[in-house]
């Protein structure tokens, strides 16, 4: 018998509903997968999350009533890469979790198949978005922004992106603004989204291009 190539993955799931994880705990140990954890909320992914050993997350954005959204980077801090799998499939959340640092993203209207699928692209390093969430995407297109479009950024944003374009880290610009990384990343996300740019390293070119020496 050839051994399959899944067995030893571990997958720790995040999902308020028991019967979800349960069918899906069942499907990946059906390819060969280990669920090594499951978490009905933030709190106790996070407190079992690094004990279980996890090659990979897969997150739910709601979680009893807890957005979902917020768990991204931190798991990503902690080399731990997610594909989230939600019942959302608008275009904005979706930019929003993946400017957060997801690696795929999967609509729950998918067949299995699909979610295996993308968490066997997430595990070779691969970004995956379902067919749902491309058609998604596809329908509202991130458009390069115009640079009056700053217009629609705070101040403390427009900070930011300006810090981006010297080159800083979220850990330089949290401590040059007195907040948390975790605060930066949150107003990357929403930058994001408000200058309609897909990912970090468009908004570091966007502000790059934004703030350059005349």
């Amino acid at each position: 018998m050839t051994a399959n190539p899944e067995n030893g993955v571990r997958i720790f799931l995040a999902d308020d509903h028991p019967a979800v994880r349960e069918g899906l705990t069942l499907r990946l140990l059906q390819e060969g997968f280990v669920v090594c954890g499951e978490a009905e909320n933030r709190a106790t992914l996070l407190a079992g999350i690094d004990a279980s050993r996890a090659d990979i997350a897969l997150v739910d954005l709601t979680l009893c009533g807890e957005n979902g959204l917020d768990l991204i980077a931190e798991l990503d801090a902690r080399d731990i890469p997610v594909l989230v799998y939600s019942m959302h499939e608008d275009a904005e959340t979706v930019r929003l979790a993946l400017a957060r640092g997801a690696r795929g993203y999967v609509a729950k209207r998918e067949t299995s198949a699909v979610l295996v699928d993308g968490v066997r692209c997430v595990l070779a390093g691969q970004r995956y978005l379902s067919p749902r969430v491309e058609a998604a995407l596809e329908s509202s297109p991130a458009l390069e922004p115009a640079a009056g479009q700053t217009g629609a950024l705070s101040e403390r944003e427009r900070q930011i992106l300006k810090r981006l374009s010297q080159g800083e880290g979220n850990t330089e610009i949290a401590a040059a603004l007195g907040v948390s990384v975790r605060t930066v990343e949150s107003y990357h996300a929403r930058i994001l989204v408000k200058l309609r740019l897909d990912g970090m390293k468009a908004l570091r070119k966007y502000a790059i291009r934004q703030y350059k020496p005349d």
